[in-house]
């Protein structure tokens, strides 16, 4: 799996010109299943996402998580995370995985955060052209992949 996360003051995904999901200060995620991926990368990348520290504590160093500052979490699908450039111009994402996959693992990314580490977490609609408007809080913006991470 491979997610792209952003800082945000705020975050908001509309489809159709109508809010689908909304946070306020936490977490824009944009999640990537890949077609290799198991139910290990989707633990590993929940764990990671809500336990990193990128939010500053009371001198501005970078150590308190989502979990500490009591944020919350958009999620957003991504297939395009899964893009190969190597060759040409045009990117195959043949490693993406197959949207059925796809869709079960990001729900099941979501129920996670959600449930298990108790952060309020709002979603995108998987499939859908989506707009989604933010303030990028820093910027902070990391990119993860768990096959990179988990070796």
């Amino acid at each position: 799996m491979r997610a792209v996360v952003q800082r945000v003051k705020d975050a908001k995904v509309l489809v159709n010109d109508k809010t689908v999901g909304e946070i306020e200060k936490g977490l824009l995620v944009y999640l990537c299943v890949c077609k290799d991926d198991t139910d290990k990368d989707l633990e590993y990348l929940a764990k990671k996402i809500v336990n990193m520290r990128i939010f500053p504590d009371d001198y501005g160093k970078f150590n308190l998580s989502l979990m500490e500052i009591k944020g919350s979490c958009l999620v957003v699908s991504q297939f395009t995370l899964a893009a190969d450039t190597k060759k040409g111009n045009r990117p195959s994402y043949l490693y993406a995985a197959n949207p059925e996959k796809a869709k079960d693992f990001y729900e099941k990314f979501a129920k996670i955060v959600d449930n298990q580490y108790n952060i309020h977490t709002e979603k995108g609609v998987f499939g859908a052209h989506m707009d989604v408007c933010y303030i990028n809080d820093g910027p902070v913006t990391v990119y993860i992949d768990s096959k990179e991470s988990l070796k």
